[in-house]
């Protein structure tokens, strides 16, 4: 008997677990365990349902960034066309001569024939135009007298004038008479022909 053989030499063999009892595994020489069938449909419907959402994600991301696009391409339109008619409204108020309406007076502001204010008529009768009253003087023949615009006024021939100004109104304004003549022809980028800044007066 060699010294293998020996009873004596022998470990009693390992006795079987006990019910309740916990057994612990190797983790370098254990085998890991194969998925049941359970496990694994369950593994490939968290995949696909992980693969859904991030789609889904994908997706809304795409139409929201869609959505704020148009919205700044809306907001950009707007202000554009908010800016172009706001342009075109100034151009049009500008560029839109104002009618006045032009009486003719005398020095105590008695409405007049019109013809006595024009300037045509006040040099072919030797009148001429007073600085210091802002009047146009006709010295003689029909119609001799002291005369000037009254701007915005109304009034019939022989009665006083009602309301208005005797300065003239800004190159932009067309002016004419109750006859049709006009007095100063305004306009955008036209500079209008007025004999009445500060109360001179004359037709053309």
């Amino acid at each position: 008997m060699t010294e293998e053989d020996r009873p004596g030499d022998q470990s009693p063999p390992e006795p079987p677990p006990t019910p309740g009892s916990m057994r612990f595994q190797d983790a370098e020489s254990t085998k890991p365990r194969e998925p049941t069938l359970a496990e694994q449909r369950a593994r490939r419907k968290a995949l696909a349902e992980e693969e859904e959402r991030e789609a889904a994600e994908a997706q809304a991301r795409e139409v929201a960034e869609r959505k704020a696009a148009s919205r700044r391409k809306v907001m950009i339109g707007s202000g554009v066309t908010v800016g172009l008619v706001g342009v075109v409204a100034a151009w049009y108020l500008v560029g839109t001569p104002e009618q006045v309406n032009a009486v003719c007076t005398d020095g105590n502001g008695v409405v007049q024939n019109d013809e006595y204010c024009d300037d045509n008529y006040i040099a072919s009768h030797g009148g001429h135009y007073d600085s210091g009253s802002g009047l146009w003087i006709i010295p003689y023949g029909i119609g001799a007298g002291q005369y000037r615009y009254n701007y915005g006024g109304t009034g019939a021939i022989g009665q006083r004038v009602a309301g208005g100004t005797y300065t003239a109104p800004s190159g932009n304004a067309t002016v004419k008479t109750s006859s049709g003549k006009t007095v100063q022809r305004g306009g955008f980028g036209i500079s209008g022909k007025s004999s009445g800044g500060s109360g001179k007066s004359g037709g053309s």
